[in-house]
Order: C-alpha cells, then structure tokens, then sequence
C-alpha cells in the first residue's frame, strides 16, 4: 500500500509540473507552434503592393481578417502556402501568435539592458534581452555571438522604427533566426533596410520598399504592408506537432490509472493466502 501511495504522490506531482504555469526564461525562444510556417502573417490584412519582386520564404496570411492582396505578383517559395481564405491554420497561427508574444513580453529585462532613449544604431550586443520604451535604429546595430544564443528585444510602451538603409548585422556565427522583437504596437522598417529577426507586433507592420527581412513579421490586431520589391523569410518551417494542454493532461491521468492498477494487481498477487 506504501508503494501505491508513493506513486500515487509521484505521478500527481509529475502532472502538476507538466501542467502547470512555467515562467519564461530570460534570454529563450518564444514557444511558436503553427506560426513557426509562416513569413508573414497580418491581423486584419496583407498586402503586398508594387510591382513583381516581393519574395516570401514562408506561410502567408491573415486571421482574424482573411484579406490578402498582391500575390501574385508577390511569389512565396516552393512548400509554402498562401491562405486568402478563412481556415485553421492561420485561426491557430493567431493562437500562437498572441502566446509568443506574451511570452517575448514576460521575458525578464535586466536593469543594465534597458536601452536609454532606445537608440539601437552603432551598438554592438551580445545576447539577452533588451528593453526599451521604443526602438529606434539609425545606421546599423551589431548582434555578436554564436549559432545558438538568442536575443530578445521588448519595445514596452511604443513603436520599432528603423531608418533608410539601415542594417542588423549578426557576427560571429548568430543566427538571425534567433532573434526577436516585441513591439507593443507597430514596426516600421525603412526603404532599403536589411533588418534580422521575428518581429511581432500589437498592432500593424510596414516593410518599406525594398527592405529585407531574414525572420518573420507577424502583427497584431493591424496589417502587413509590403510597399514592393521586398524579402522576406528564412526562418520558417512546417510546425512541430504538439499536443495541447487538455490532452497531455488526459495522457497523464490515463497513465497514473494504469500504473494504480498494476501496483493493485501486484499487491494484491503478492498477499498472504489463509
């Protein structure tokens, strides 16, 4: 009886800790479940505008608001879609959409990474996460560090702007892909910026003509607007299937009954007969 007590008390604390809150990490990748597939996903619109040029290395579209425009002449790479109708994949990639961004939003700033005035030109940084009330990028920001580390950059009162030209650089083998902005509500990325990382937005990002993005854009309750020429992607690829809350719950109450029955079973095969 020990013994089922004992396991009893185990698998329920198992349970908890599966289940239960975890606090974010400082410094760690958002959890993006189905908006791990997309390049590009609006709120109430996508549009791509300008002549042929926009390429998008990436899933496609719009939840709640399924209106997408400009594709063609806007292209998406071979094995990814553009969703112009209302479907599951972008209602979950909305889904997923809102738990990163609470989750780039809860991550903990250090005191010493809150970025005065938020000017992010001419600054070199290694990884963590960095706050700001707004961001603003004028020339280039340097990420330095290597293929895995990550870095976390949380706009908590206001907008991301970058300027003209202006450029995210990653050195010393970081991954753009590793990046990301949280923006409390719109990104606006200048003509002929080169720009590194996921952006998700509360409200609505603009990409300016010509500007490129390695990483995802993805707003809020706004739109995407694409004014022309502009790439987008790279770090996009089909969702990992996960199961949900509810369901992970019932696979481990159906494992603690099984495991009771069998320590019943054995207790009861190992007593004493009259």
């Amino acid at each position: 009886m020990r013994r089922i007590c004992v396991s009893v008390v185990t698998s329920v604390a198992v349970t908890a800790l599966l289940c239960g809150p975890v606090p974010a990490l400082a410094q760690s990748a958002p959890p993006l479940g189905t908006v791990q597939s997309f390049a590009v996903l609006g709120g109430s619109a996508v549009t791509a505008a300008g002549p042929a040029g926009t390429v998008i290395s990436g899933d496609v579209g719009s939840a709640p608001t399924p209106s997408v425009s400009g594709f063609p002449p806007a292209l998406v790479t071979a094995g990814f879609t553009v969703y112009t109708a209302a479907n599951m994949v972008t209602a979950n990639a909305r889904t997923d959409a809102t738990t990163a961004f609470g989750n780039l939003a809860s991550q903990l700033c250090p005191a010493p990474n809150n970025i005065a005035g938020g000017l992010l030109g001419g600054l070199n940084l290694t990884p963590g996460v960095y706050c700001m009330p707004a961001g603003d990028l004028t020339g280039t920001l340097t990420l330095t560090g290597s293929a895995t580390d990550v870095w976390v950059f949380q706009m908590t009162g206001s907008t991301l702007t970058t300027a003209n030209a202006s450029q995210v650089v990653m050195a010393g083998g970081a991954s753009a892909c590793n990046v990301y902005w949280q923006v409390s509500s719109s990104a606006t990325l200048g003509s002929a910026s080169s720009f590194a990382g996921s952006i998700f937005s509360g409200i609505s990002i603009t990409v300016g003509t010509t500007a490129d993005v390695i990483g995802r854009v993805i707003a809020g309750v706004g739109a995407v607007t694409m004014d022309g020429t502009n790439t987008i992607g790279g770090c996009s690829a089909p969702a990992v299937p996960t199961l949900p809350q509810w369901a992970l719950l019932c696979l481990v109450v159906g494992l603690l009954g099984l495991g009771y029955l069998r320590l019943r079973r054995r207790s009861a095969g190992a007593m004493p007969t009259a």
